[in-house]
């Protein structure tokens, strides 16, 4: 199982404090520099403008954030977990994915999802339909996307996007492109679109429900003649290290049930370094191929050192 690091950017207000943005940007760069040293297989951003409750304290844009990691990284992959379909035209995305994967030299995943924070898209002033509708967008987005990468004139006429003869060149890097991730657990429609669209999936709930709702990806890809084996799955977690299981419990923050269905402590990565191998081989045992993990001491390129010499290395 690889293990991947996600990159903290001010959305559990990491920055609260900071009173200079370029200080604040500094320590992300230092941060993925560390991951990127350290061995962790993948950079992984969330897209977000604002953070989880209370407003006030940085936020750093995902797209751009990548950009300038890919020039101050070398070997770690770099993607959003996950790109929120709703805020960027699918034609644009498709070139900004392109160009980062130029410009990181071949390492972009591109995530992508139907998006879920209602409370942003109001606040920026984007449309927040349904999940249907959300969906169905997110799916016309993925043949947009897909077409583009061609380099060929792609024209698409669709219910809620549409190009006409957009040509995009260049088209990246990677062959035949970037690896794309859709993320949510949807059962009877994201998943379907993992099996139609992905390279990789998404599951973030504990080690049970993600292993059962790879059963569930498994089906849909049988109906639509699709490789099981050829999609990476990931989930993500979050890691709490303290001296005792009852210490690490304790810090669980507030703000994670959110983002962590259930109950984390029960499943995270939270506890002892004992209790942490352990939860590792759980997640393993449930299938997950890449897990992705944030960490309470967001901003301490130590505890990366750290969690990453006992356990990536």
């Amino acid at each position: 199982m690889e293990l991947s690091y996600y990159l903290p950017t001010g959305t559990t207000h990491e920055f609260a404090g900071y009173t200079s943005p370029v200080v604040a940007f500094d320590k992300l760069l230092e941060l993925a520099r560390v991951a990127d040293e350290s061995g962790f297989t993948t950079i992984w951003a969330p897209d977000h403008f604002i953070p989880f409750g209370p407003s006030g304290s940085f936020v750093f844009e995902a797209w751009t954030t990548l950009a300038a990691l890919a020039r101050e990284t070398r070997t770690a992959r770099l993607g959003q977990l996950v790109t929120g379909n709703g805020y960027r035209n699918p034609a644009l995305l498709a070139k900004m994915a392109s160009t980062l994967d130029v410009v990181s030299g071949g390492r972009l995943t591109f995530g992508i999802g139907a998006g879920w924070y209602e409370d942003e898209y109001r606040a920026f002033g984007y449309d927040f339909p349904g999940a249907g509708e959300r969906l169905r967008r997110l799916e016309e987005s993925l043949q947009i996307i897909a077409e583009l990468w061609t380099g060929n004139p792609a024209t698409f006429a669709g219910r809620y996007f549409s190009t006409d003869g957009a040509v995009n060149l260049p088209t990246g890097v990677q062959a035949p492109h970037p690896p794309v991730m859709v993320a949510g657990g949807g059962e009877k429609v994201t998943l379907r679109l993992v099996a139609l669209y992905g390279d990789l999936c998404n599951v973030q709930e504990s080690p049970d429900e993600v292993h059962r709702k790879y059963g569930i990806l498994a089906r849909h890809c049988e109906t639509v003649g699709r490789d099981y084996s050829a999609i990476t799955k990931t989930s993500t977690t979050y890691c709490i290290t303290a001296d005792t299981d009852d210490e690490a419990r304790a810090a669980v923050p507030p703000w994670a049930q959110l983002v962590f269905p259930g109950d984390l402590a029960g499943y995270g990565l939270v506890g002892t370094i004992d209790t942490i191998r352990n939860r590792l081989d759980t997640y393993r045992e449930a299938g997950v191929d890449e897990l992705i993990i944030g960490f309470q001491n967001a901003l301490d390129a130590d505890t990366l050192r750290t969690f990453a010499a006992e356990f990536v290395r």
